[in-house]
């Protein structure tokens, strides 16, 4: 393994469900540490702060840490466990895979059941099987023994999938690539912008609980104050099966994109312009991505005070929100190349001219 995927590996099987994000958290440090000077805020949000050139512009590039899990919500008296969502899933991806259960007494494995098919009638095989009617397994027999494993009412549960290289070499798989894949670019523009001049501070912030309502963002841009702010994400891919051309035009290896619509921000047009003019000049094909039902940090960010020029670019990724998910490597580094050049050229006046 190269260094980025040592680092993307790391980052995504770090265990930081949305509202527990401690063991991730922990891992982020360490690799920024190194890079600038480090600050958290009160909801447990990263901030690293790497000055150049000048004090301001304040850039603020900002992926959030926090991944989709569960919660214990209840343990039943057989030894089953009812469990909540900390985020989007889709009930249909959900049965059969394994999860780990964080508790006070170490890492518990479990795996999501339902009624077997083999007893199942012909009409309920062929509904779609909700999450209320899963539960998680642990091999346990009763209450008794999932309180002899530690496991209590509000504890977290992490899907459990290790990072791999593919067939390809380029594509890899893993959990949690939404969006550990925005915090490794921040990690990765800050290595490299940390050996050439930049005419501004940048912020690289790792945020918590984008997941569960974008909270993170809403305080850490306190903490921040940018000037203007460079979202990174990971983007759905629509090159699989079942998906036309008008609903995403997103391929994977396409190619790093930028959010043109999402449901919470219409990016600013005068820093989208720029990044498209950056692309060109650097020979990467930039994809333009709309997201109707979905929404980023910029969704808080952008809104912070009088208003914060925005714009999102993100990775491609097939089958987020679910244990396994896909990136391609070229995208990944055409986006830290576009990023790194991006910062270089956001003077104060280019910065002031995007809100004239």
């Amino acid at each position: 393994m190269d260094s980025v995927e040592k680092l993307l590996k790391n980052l995504t099987e770090a265990h930081g469900v949305a509202g527990y994000e401690s063991p991730v958290r922990s891992v982020v440090r360490d690799f920024l540490q190194p890079l600038g000077e480090l600050s958290q805020d009160k909801l447990g949000s990263v901030i690293c702060k790497q000055v150049g050139s000048g004090k301001s512009p304040k850039v603020m590039l900002a992926g959030h840490m926090d991944e989709i899990g569960f919660m214990v919500k209840q343990i039943t008296k057989e030894g089953f466990i009812k469990f909540l969502p900390l985020g989007g899933w889709f009930d249909q991806v959900l049965l059969g895979h394994r999860v780990i259960i964080k508790t006070n007494k170490g890492d518990v494995l479990g795996v999501i059941g339902a009624k077997p098919p083999h007893l199942l009638s012909t009409e309920e095989r062929s509904k779609v099987v909700f999450r209320k009617d899963m539960y998680i397994d642990i091999g346990a027999n009763s209450e008794d023994e999932l309180k002899e494993a530690g496991i209590l009412v509000g504890d977290p549960i992490v899907p459990d999938s290790d990072f791999q290289i593919m067939a390809n070499r380029k594509s890899y798989l893993s959990k949690a690539f939404d969006d550990r894949v925005g915090v490794a670019l921040i990690v990765s523009a800050l290595e490299v912008l940390k050996k050439q001049t930049h005419p501004n501070t940048v912020y690289g912030t790792a945020t918590v609980m984008e997941e569960v309502g974008l909270r993170g963002a809403t305080t850490s841009v306190d903490s921040v104050q940018p000037d203007v702010a460079i979202i990174l994400e990971s983007d759905i891919a629509g090159d699989v099966p079942g998906i036309k051309e008008e609903e995403s035009k997103i391929k994977l290896g396409g190619g790093p994109s930028m959010v043109v619509y999402d449901a919470r921000m219409i990016p600013n047009h005068k820093l989208c312009n720029l990044i498209s003019k950056v692309a060109k000049e650097l020979d990467i094909n930039l994809q333009l991505s709309s997201i109707e039902a979905g929404a980023t940090d910029g969704g808080a960010i952008h809104l912070y005070k009088t208003g914060v020029p925005t714009v999102v670019l993100a990775i491609p990724a097939r089958h987020i929100h679910s244990h396994n998910s896909i990136i391609n490597r070229d995208d990944y580094d055409s986006a830290v190349k576009l990023v790194v050049e991006l910062v270089t050229r956001l003077d104060a006046a280019t910065v002031a001219d995007f809100t004239m």
